[in-house]
C-alpha cells in the first residue's frame, strides 16, 4: 500500500525537494567520489566505477575510515578492467583493515563480470546493476541514480533516520515491517528531476543534520514539517527493539616464529573472514568464559615449548570473540603440503599498510599480543 505523504504534512512534496535540494547546492559535503552540483552545470559526470568502490567500501564502515582505502583502491587500480585483472588475494590484502570481507570477494567478482560482460560499463538501471555480485537494492539505486540521474528510492541508514522522524513511524527497526513502511514513505518523495543530487542529499541531511544522538533541528530545512521534532521526540526515532547482550565465542591461537618468519594460513572462502590470513587457531566457540578449550595445545600446529601470553577481545556485528594467545620459537617453520599455509615476514607487519601479507585487524591484535 503506498501511503500518501499528504497524509503526513502540510507541504506539498515539491516543496519538500526544492528545500532540501537548495540545502545541497549550498552545504553539501564534498567527497573525493561525488560530483557537486556545481560541477555537473558544467558537464562533469559522476564515474560509475569510483561511485561503485566507494558505496561498497561505506556499508558498515565510515567516510573518514574508507577514503583512504577508495583513494589505494584506485591509485593500484584506475579502472574497473584493471581490478578485474588483479589477483584475488592481492584484492583482499589491499581491503584488510576495513572488515566484512565478503565485500572484497564480490567487488573482485562483480569487476569481472563488468569488464568481461559489459565490456568495463556499469549497466545503467537499478534493475541491472541489481544482478552483479555483491550489489544489493541499496547500492543498485545509490549507483543509478548518482551516475545515471534514474528516479531510483535510495535508503540507507541515514535516510531511515531522517524519514523515521519525519513521519514518526512506530514500527521498531531493523524489523520489516519498518524497513518497508519508510521506503514507500522515502519513495514518494523521489522526485524525477536531478533524483542523483537529491538522493545524495537526503543521505547528507541524515550524516550531518539528523543525526543519531544530537541532531540538529534548529538547522534543518524539513524541520517545520517533521512530526517527531514537532513533537519534541526527534531523539525517541527511529524506535528500536532493545538490543540483547553480545554473544561470545571462544578459542586459543598460535604464533609460531622462525628467523623473522611466521607460520599463517588462508581462511576458506565461506564464513567470517573468509579469504583472509590468519594465525592457527582452534575453532571459535560458543562457550562459558570459563570453558575454553580443555586441553588447547591440542589445537597447536606443532610441537613446540609453547608461552601463553593472554588473551585478547574483538567485536564483530553479531558476536564478540576472545582468543587465548600462545607463542613458540622453533628452528624452522615446517613445510606443509598445502597452497594455503605461508610464511609471513614478522618486519613486513611492523608497518601493515606496507606488508606484503595485510592482516585483519583480529590478526594484527594477536600478533601484537605475541611479541
Amino acid at each position: 500500500m503506498v501511503i500518501p505523504v499528504k497524509k503526513y504534512t502540510s507541504k506539498p512534496v515539491d516543496e519538500l525537494q526544492k528545500r532540501l535540494l537548495d540545502w545541497y547546492d549550498a552545504s553539501g559535503r564534498i567527497l573525493p567520489w561525488r560530483i557537486r552540483p556545481e560541477d555537473r552545470a558544467k558537464g562533469v559526470v559522476a564515474d560509475p566505477y569510483k561511485v561503485w568502490l566507494s558505496e561498497i567500501m561505506l556499508q558498515q564502515t565510515t567516510v573518514p575510515h574508507a577514503t583512504p582505502y577508495w583513494e589505494k583502491f584506485l591509485k593500484r587500480w584506475p579502472q574497473v578492467g584493471d581490478l578485474a585483472a588483479a589477483p584475488r588475494d592481492e584484492v583482499m590484502e589491499m581491503w584488510a583493515g576495513l572488515g566484512y570481507y565478503a565485500r572484497a570477494r564480490n567487488l573482485h567478482k562483480c569487476a569481472i563480470v563488468v569488464s568481461e560482460d559489459f565490456g568495463g560499463d556499469f549497466p545503467r538501471t537499478e534493475k541491472e546493476l541489481l544482478k552483479l555480485p555483491g550489489i544489493g537494492p541499496y547500492t543498485a539505486a545509490a549507483i543509478a541514480s548518482i551516475c545515471f540521474d534514474e528516479a531510483a528510492n535510495v535508503v540507507d541508514g541515514n535516510v531511515e533516520r531522517v524519514i523515521s522522524r519525519l513521519y514518526k513511524v512506530e514500527a521498531p527497526l531493523p524489523l520489516p515491517k519498518s524497513k518497508k513502511e519508510i521506503k514507500v514513505l522515502a519513495g514518494e518523495l523521489v522526485p524525477s528531476d536531478r533524483a542523483g543530487d537529491y538522493a545524495q542529499a537526503l543521505m547528507d541531511l541524515g550524516a550531518t543534520i539528523c543525526t543519531p544522538i544530537s541532531p540538529k533541528c534548529l538547522e534543518c530545512v524539513w524541520s517545520e514539517w517533521c512530526s517527531a521534532y514537532v513533537a519534541d521526540v526527534a531523539t525517541d526515532y527511529p524506535r528500536k527493539i532493545k538490543k540483547k547482550a553480545t554473544p561470545k565465542r571462544y578459542g586459543v591461537i598460535f604464533v609460531v616464529r622462525s628467523k623473522g618468519e611466521l607460520l599463517m594460513r588462508r581462511r576458506a572462502d565461506k564464513g567470517m573472514l573468509g579469504g583472509t590470513v590468519e594465525f592457527p587457531a582452534s575453532p571459535w566457540d560458543d562457550k562459558s568464559a570459563t570453558d575454553y578449550p580443555v586441553n588447547p595445545l591440542d589445537y597447536a600446529p606443532l610441537e613446540a615449548d609453547w608461552t601463553a601470553k593472554g588473551i585478547i577481545s574483538h567485536v564483530f556485528t553479531h558476536y564478540e570473540v576472545n582468543l587465548r594467545v600462545y607463542t613458540a620459537d622453533v628452528t624452522r617453520l615446517p613445510l606443509k603440503n598445502n597452497a594455503d599455509w605461508l610464511n609471513v615476514s614478522e618486519q613486513s607487519l611492523i608497518n601493515n599498510d606496507k606488508a606484503e601479507q595485510k592482516l585483519t585487524t583480529l590478526m594484527m591484535k594477536v600478533w601484537k599480543r605475541s611479541r
